[in-house]
């Protein structure tokens, strides 16, 4: 009779560090790690050269499925964010059709996902003028937390939370135990700005990123913290694009404010002059930075400041991409394949597997309660990881699992690539259905 299902030997980030374990998985879960686990296994796997990482949980997608599946799905998205290490993602409440609004849209997003997701999702609910009321029904079917975007989020029914719309959600939010994720942009200060500067029509990719300024930013994010702390809320700030905004939530942390920030591979890899000779594959909001502020990035994140990295993979079909004016085009990067994997040697800085998985996993599975299962290799927990090889390539369009394989990252070198991804102790195939996650509340 054997000990283990699977025994895996090799190099690993584990909570103290990276070291030479042997890792033992028993029905889906570590049953023993360390360097002298000992045992029979019905399948040894010795993983020389490599890495073994936990995997990333991506808090930050668009799969589009229900209603706008020939934008992305959950098979496709789910293909490539597996290619890229991740074994759970958080689907946001838009771009699907209708948006999750309530609970019986939530629960037909879950149903599809079950169905065709080939590693575990959990699912956002949208907080809009339009939710209030549905809000915790969303949370008693799982939801994994709130989104509100305060601006425009360029989908007509799913509508900007204001201040007030905002602050009733965050009550309801705090109510229930979950957190609020904030699209942080003032959409007052992006009017004003562009009535002093105009946007030319057609607007050029430049015109663009010149539209929606870092104080738009810095503005909403003063204004979530100040209600996040009146209301006692649990606040994820997302996409931030620039230091000072990182700034803003340390300061608020210290004051005692429950709130963390993420930030996107996309805004670390890519800076002003890419973008423009990107074009429109790099068109997303916030838009991308100049190099200072790429770089004051970067030094926020290797100094702890930054909280959690998400991909925001927000795709689209390629005539949404294409026309004369790039205001007119959708706003979104296609990027969960390869965002975190160009991060462990980027243009502007390198981040240490260790802390890779520090942002993308434990950080994650910690901030949304999924602790005591996901985000780390150790026992008793779910035998997610992922083998990282060194493997020096340009990234190719045929490289791309995305529906419609519109990277901003093609033509980049990617030193590292994901051999193999397992969940719950099976490599990831095509065959492979990932389980709905239910986060653990306050």
């Amino acid at each position: 009779m054997s000990d283990f299902d699977t025994l895996i030997h090799g190099m690993a980030v584990t909570p103290y560090g990276q070291t030479e374990v042997s890792i033992g998985v028993v029905e889906g879960q570590i049953a023993a790690i360390g360097s002298k686990v000992k045992g029979k296994a019905k399948q040894t796997i010795q993983v020389k050269d490599g890495l073994i990482l936990p995997g990333f949980i991506d808090a930050h997608v668009h799969f589009n499925e229900p209603g706008r599946t020939d934008w992305e799905g959950f098979e496709t998205g789910s293909s490539a964010i597996a290619a890229g290490g991740a074994t759970t993602f958080f689907d946001m409440p838009l771009n699907s059709s209708p948006p999750v609004l309530d609970r019986a849209s939530f629960e037909e997003k879950r149903r599809i996902g079950e169905q065709k997701s080939r590693v575990d999702f959990a699912l956002w609910g949208g907080l809009t003028p339009d939710s209030l009321d549905h809000l915790e029904a969303m949370a008693e079917a799982g939801a994994i937390g709130f989104k509100a975007f305060m601006c425009p989020s360029g989908l007509d029914e799913f509508g900007a939370a204001d201040a007030s719309v905002l602050k009733r959600g965050m009550r309801i939010a705090a109510k229930v135990g979950l957190p609020v994720a904030v699209h942080a942009e003032d959409p007052d200060v992006i009017a004003k700005h562009q009535a002093a500067h105009p946007c030319p029509s057609p607007g050029t990719m430049a015109d663009w990123l010149d539209s929606r300024p870092v104080t738009a930013e810095l503005s909403a994010i003063r204004i979530a913290i100040e209600l996040a702390a009146e209301t006692g809320c649990k606040l994820h700030i997302v996409h931030v694009t620039c230091a000072e905004g990182i700034d803003l939530v340390a300061q608020a942390k210290r004051s005692g404010v429950d709130v963390t920030v993420e930030t996107c591979p996309h805004y670390l890899l890519l800076d002003r002059s890419a973008a423009i000779a990107i074009g429109p594959r790099a068109k997303c909001a916030p838009p991308i930075r100049e190099v200072a502020r790429v770089e004051a990035l970067w030094d926020r994140m290797e100094t702890g400041s930054i909280d959690t990295l998400g991909s925001d993979h927000s795709p689209s079909p390629l005539d949404m991409k294409q026309g004369d004016d790039v205001f007119a085009m959708w706003g979104g990067i296609a990027g969960c394949q390869h965002g975190f994997p160009l991060l462990l040697d980027g243009k502007f800085g390198a981040l240490d597997p260790f802390m890779l998985a520090t942002l993308a996993s434990a950080n994650v599975a910690a901030r949304f309660g999924l602790a005591e299962t996901k985000g780390c290799l150790a026992v008793g927990m779910d035998a997610d990881f992922s083998i990282l090889r060194r493997r020096s390539h340009v990234i190719a369009q045929e490289d791309l699992l995305d529906r419609h394989k519109l990277s901003p990252y093609l033509g980049m070198n990617l030193r590292w690539e994901f051999e193999s991804t397992w969940l719950r102790g099976s490599i990831v195939t095509p065959e492979t259905r990932g389980r709905f996650v239910f986060p653990a509340k306050d």
